[in-house]
């Protein structure tokens, strides 16, 4: 498909801003859709230059103000022909054509007066030559940008599910304080280390539990560090042998509940509940396979 001129795009539709648009609202709607529709961020769609391509051109134009004034004064006129289209039948309108055409002609022909069209062009070959610093700096900003998006989502992120840490104590098997541990003072040792998570001991077996830590700081300093009782002593290990981590996931598309409406209270009762559950589970299956 040949490439559109400029006299045929609407620079600002494209850009989807006003005509009366600053130039600081014009890199911002430029950067807004270049982010959009870069290349790099679409590398499946065969489109996705081409939109990038028409997004630059009407940046470069539309903040330039002799190129912008040329083309809108080209943009005014076609709306206004469009005004006076409507307003004739046709048989006047293929003479007002026919009129139009040779006075084109005509000034083409004296070389003298160029036409708004011409003006225009003149502007675009002016841009083209000198280079537009401006765009060169929006289209590495955009590029930059990308790039740190997508070197955000391969850095590696701490997920508490893939590093839980078991903890061991001696216990009888008669004893029913359980060695001297449940769940109160097993969250008074270990909150001292940072946001826990999770934290279950094991309905079945003595003398163990499950902890999961918001950080890995958090968690390494557990495992580091915490003894427990003097006359008991705690043993923490990685369920995992190591901490793991993974790397960040794509963003989606926005939640239609918001982060207040889903730490409400009812919420996070049920959310604990489930998370206290499915460590019981896992903790019960752990066991029978030993």
């Amino acid at each position: 498909m040949a490439k559109k001129s400029i006299e045929e795009l609407d620079l600002y539709s494209i850009l989807d801003i006003k005509l009366t648009a600053t130039e600081s609202e014009i890199k911002k709607a430029y950067r807004k859709k270049a982010l959009l529709c870069h290349p790099d961020k679409n590398p499946d769609d065969p489109k996705a230059a081409e939109t990038f391509h028409e997004l630059s051109r009407a940046l470069e134009i539309l903040t330039d103000k002799a190129a912008r004034d040329a083309y809108d004064k080209v943009l005014r006129a076609k709306e206004a022909a469009k005004l006076r289209h409507r307003e004739l039948d046709s048989k006047r309108q293929k003479l007002k054509e026919d009129l139009e055409r040779r006075e084109r002609d005509a000034n083409l022909s004296s070389a003298k007066v160029l036409t708004d069209e011409q003006k225009l062009a003149a502007e675009i070959a002016r841009l083209q030559k000198e280079g537009s610093r401006l765009l060169q700096e929006e289209q590495q900003r955009v590029k930059e940008e990308i790039q740190r998006t997508l070197g955000r989502l391969s850095e590696p992120v701490w997920d508490s599910n893939l590093n839980r840490i078991k903890i061991k104590w001696s216990v009888n098997k008669n004893d029913t304080n359980n060695g001297g541990y449940d769940e109160n003072n097993l969250r008074r040792f270990l909150k001292k280390y940072g946001e826990i998570l999770a934290l279950i001991v094991s309905p079945k077996k003595k003398g163990s539990a499950l902890v999961e830590f918001a950080t890995k700081e958090a968690s390494e300093m557990a495992v580091e560090f915490e003894k427990g009782l003097p006359d008991n002593p705690l043993t923490l290990k990685w369920v995992n042998d190591r901490p793991i981590l993974t790397t960040k996931k794509k963003v989606t598309e926005p939640s239609l509940i918001s982060d207040r409406d889903y730490e409400s209270v009812v919420l996070t009762k049920m959310r604990q509940a489930a998370e206290r559950q499915r460590l019981i589970e896992e903790m019960m299956k752990e066991e029978q396979g030993q």
